[in-house]
């Protein structure tokens, strides 16, 4: 497992992928930052740096996971992986947090820029710690999204494209909330969206049953990935 997690960390950046990601990431978080905070004036909202970071997340995390599994495919590597002496668990595993691994090291970077509210002003720090908390668990669980669609395919286009639908549909199903009328429908939409579920951290609140959603959101894709490669092994 060990040796899979470090291969997929190192081919992050013998190709362009990993730099373009945390380019993009440190770019796009960089501007958001400025534009929601120190340019905003009396306005200013790192609620809305972190909620608008969240849709950020629909473009930039397929980057890491398209070519996961969907490169072992076409470069004809995958029975390779199937018949080395990891467990499938391990090996998904492995995968996931090589990205994860990428995805994380970079937002915590992006947080340096949280040193110029401490400079300027006197931020929440509660809403600071537990946003950033929030970042991190939701984005394990769009990146084990991304994990389960490169199982799926070996075009690693259609791949990010998967991957950019799904994660559409849980992050932006909220804003479907305003236009429906039925209440069973409106908690069944809160209870699946992504969104929902990090508002609270922006306002301070700590939500353990956030962090088992995003958590359990996780472990169910990766589990999904590995019935799909299970279901392969024995094909």
């Amino acid at each position: 497992m060990l040796a899979i997690y470090k291969r997929e960390l190192r081919s992050y950046f013998v190709s362009p992928i990993g730099y373009i990601f945390v380019a993009i990431f440190l770019i796009a978080s960089g501007l958001l930052f400025s534009y929601c905070t120190l340019q905003a004036g009396s306005g200013s909202s790192v609620s809305t740096y972190f909620s608008t970071l969240m849709y950020m997340f629909i473009i930039v995390l397929p980057l890491l996971t398209m070519k996961l599994f969907s490169d072992e495919k076409k470069m004809r590597t995958e029975q390779l992986l199937l018949t080395s002496p990891v467990s499938l668990m391990g090996m998904v595993v492995a995968k996931f947090l090589a990205a994860y691994t990428v995805f994380a090291a970079t937002f915590l970077i992006s947080c340096l820029d949280f040193l110029l509210l401490y400079q300027f002003g006197t931020p929440n720090s509660a809403i600071l710690l537990g946003s950033s908390l929030a970042i991190l668990l939701a984005g394990a669980a769009c990146i084990a999204v991304g994990v389960f669609i490169s199982a799926l395919t070996e075009n690693q286009l259609i791949s990010a494209l998967g991957t950019m639908a799904i994660l559409v549909f849980f992050v932006l199903t909220s804003i479907l909330n305003g236009y429906i009328d039925n209440a069973v429908i409106r908690s069944v939409i809160n209870w699946v969206s992504i969104m929902e579920r990090f508002v609270n951290f922006t306002s301070g609140i700590f939500d353990f049953n956030a962090i088992v959603y995003y958590l359990s959101l996780s472990f169910v894709f990766l589990f999904l990935t590995v019935r799909v490669y299970d279901k392969r092994r024995w094909n």
